[in-house]
C-alpha cells in the first residue's frame, strides 16, 4: 500500500498550477453519455475517481477515447446497458450521476447504492424524490436503485436540504423530460453551474444555475460539444492553506478567485497576505497566524471539503479556535491523527476546539478520507521531523500529482510503497 513520507519544516514557495475540478468533471463526464454524438471534454484531472468513472461508462457500452492525460472523447451512441456494476459504485459515490443521465436519455436506469469516502450520512432520498416528481417509478431492490418511466415530465421540486448531488442528478434527468421543471433550494456550487453550462452547450435549456432556483425546459435530444472543465476550487484551497500553514509564499495559478472568496476571507482574518489576480491568487504568511471561528456551509459559505485543511492551519495558530461542521457528521476522524502529532484538538459532537501550539511533531498517521488525507499531508509539511501518511489511496482519488506539485514548491515529500523506501528517504533527507 502506497504512502507519503514527509520531512517537515520547509515553507512552501513558488507557483503551482491548478487542474480541472474533480467534482465538476464527474458530473460532466456522466452527462456526456446523454447524446448519441461525440463529446470532447478538456481539462479533466488525472485522478483515480475520474479513471474509475470512465471505466464504468465504458463498461455499459459507451465509447471512451482518452486523447491525452487531460482530454477525453465520449460517444454514448453505443451504450448497450442501463445497469451499472457495483464494483464501480463502491469506489466512487459520484457514479450515482449515471442514474440521472441514463434515466433522462433512456427512461430507465439501474445503479447500486453508492460508496465513496466515509465522512457521514449522505442520503440519496432527495435524488429519488426528484426522479419520482419527474414521473419515474423508483425502487430499491437488493441494494440497487431501479428507476424507470414511460415518459418523464416537468415538475416543481423543492429540495428538503441543499444537495449538490441531487441538484445535478435531477437537472440531468429533467433536461430530457417533457415540459418545464423548477428546482427550488438548489445547490449553488461552481460545479453545479459547470454541469449546467455543459448541458446547455449540448442543447439543454437550463437557467438559474448558481442561484437557489433552477429552471429547466426539457428538450428531445442533446448534441455534440467541446467543453473545458472549470478549475478545482478545493485543490486551489488546499495549496493556499498549505502555504499559510508552512508560512510560505505561493502563487496559485489557473483559478477563479470568485470561487475562493470564503477561503480567502478566512486567510485574511487569521493574518495571511492575499493578493488576487484575474486567474491567480497569491498567499503568504510571514509570522504566526491568529485564531478564528469557522462554520462549514453550502456554497458560497465555507466549504466542508476545506474544513480539515483549515483545522490544520489553526493547530499552530495563536489562541483557541472553534471549527463547526454543519454538513457531514463524520468529518473529524482526522483529529486523533493530529493529536498524535502534538496538536491540541478536542471534538465535541460537530465541533472541534483547537488550542494552537507552537509546533507539531512528525508521526506515523493514516488518511481516513480524501480531504482529511490532504490535510494530514499539510500537517506533515508543518511538523518537525519525519511524518508517514498511510492509506494515501484516498488522496489519489482527488489530487493529481500531489507530491510532485508540493516538491516543486520546496516540500520534501515522496510517495513510497514499503518500509525500505521510507528508510531510504530518511537517509536522503538526513
Amino acid at each position: 500500500m502506497d504512502k507519503y513520507v514527509i520531512k517537515g519544516g520547509n515553507p512552501l514557495v513558488g507557483e503551482v498550477e491548478i487542474g480541472g475540478a474533480k467534482n465538476a468533471a464527474l458530473a460532466i463526464l456522466t452527462a456526456a453519455i446523454m447524446t448519441d454524438e461525440p463529446v470532447l471534454v478538456e481539462n479533466i484531472p488525472d485522478v483515480s475517481d475520474i479513471n474509475v468513472l470512465l471505466e464504468a461508462i465504458s463498461v455499459i457500452g459507451a465509447s471512451v477515447e482518452r486523447l491525452d492525460r487531460h482530454r477525453v472523447r465520449i460517444n454514448g451512441s453505443t451504450i448497450g446497458s442501463v445497469s451499472v456494476d457495483y464494483e464501480f459504485i463502491k469506489k466512487i459515490r459520484a457514479s450515482y450521476y449515471l442514474l440521472g443521465a441514463l434515466l433522462g436519455k433512456y427512461k430507465k436506469a439501474e445503479v447500486p447504492l453508492p460508496g465513496g469516502c466515509n465522512i457521514g450520512s449522505r442520503p440519496i432520498d432527495q435524488h429519488l424524490k426528484g426522479f419520482r416528481a419527474l414521473g419515474a417509478t423508483v425502487n430499491i431492490t437488493h441494494g440497487v436503485i431501479e428507476a424507470s418511466a414511460e415518459n418523464l415530465h416537468g415538475a416543481h421540486i423543492f429540495l428538503d436540504m441543499v444537495s449538490v448531488g441531487a441538484t445535478i442528478n435531477i437537472m440531468m434527468a429533467a433536461s430530457m423530460a417533457k415540459g418545464n421543471t423548477i428546482i427550488e433550494n438548489a445547490a449553488r456550487e461552481p460545479h453545479v453551474v459547470d454541469a449546467a453550462n455543459f448541458l446547455n452547450s449540448m442543447g439543454a435549456n437550463i437557467k438559474g444555475a448558481g442561484t437557489d432556483v433552477i429552471r429547466i425546459c426539457g428538450v428531445e435530444k442533446l448534441h455534440r460539444t467541446v467543453y473545458a472543465v472549470v478549475p478545482d476550487m478545493i485543490e486551489a484551497g488546499t495549496y493556499m492553506f498549505a502555504a499559510a500553514a508552512t508560512r510560505g509564499d505561493v502563487l496559485v495559478r489557473n483559478v477563479i478567485p470568485k470561487h475562493l472568496e470564503a477561503m480567502t476571507a478566512k486567510l485574511l482574518e487569521i493574518g495571511c497576505y492575499v493578493e488576487e489576480f484575474d486567474d491567480a491568487v497569491r498567499i503568504s504568511a510571514k509570522s504566526r497566524l491568529r485564531k478564528t471561528h469557522v462554520k462549514t456551509l453550502p456554497y458560497p459559505g465555507f466549504p466542508t471539503d476545506m474544513q480539515p485543511q483549515m483545522s490544520v492551519v489553526l493547530c499552530t495558530a495563536q489562541g483557541t479556535s472553534i471549527v463547526t461542521e454543519s454538513i457531514f457528521e463524520n468529518r473529524f476522524k482526522y483529529a486523533d491523527e493530529l493529536s498524535r502529532m502534538g496538536a491540541s484538538i478536542k471534538v465535541e459532537g460537530n465541533t472541534a476546539i483547537i488550542d494552537g501550539t507552537e509546533s507539531l511533531t512528525g508521526a506515523r498517521i493514516s488518511a481516513p478520507d480524501l480531504r482529511a488525507g490532504a490535510a494530514l499531508v499539510i500537517a506533515g509539511l508543518v511538523a518537525e521531523g519525519i511524518t508517514v501518511v498511510d492509506d494515501i489511496v484516498y488522496i489519489l482519488r482527488g489530487y493529481e500529482d500531489f507530491d510532485a506539485k508540493l516538491r516543486s514548491l520546496g516540500a520534501e515529500i515522496q510517495q513510497v510503497s514499503d518500509e525500505r523506501e521510507i528508510q531510504k528517504f530518511r537517509l536522503m533527507v538526513g
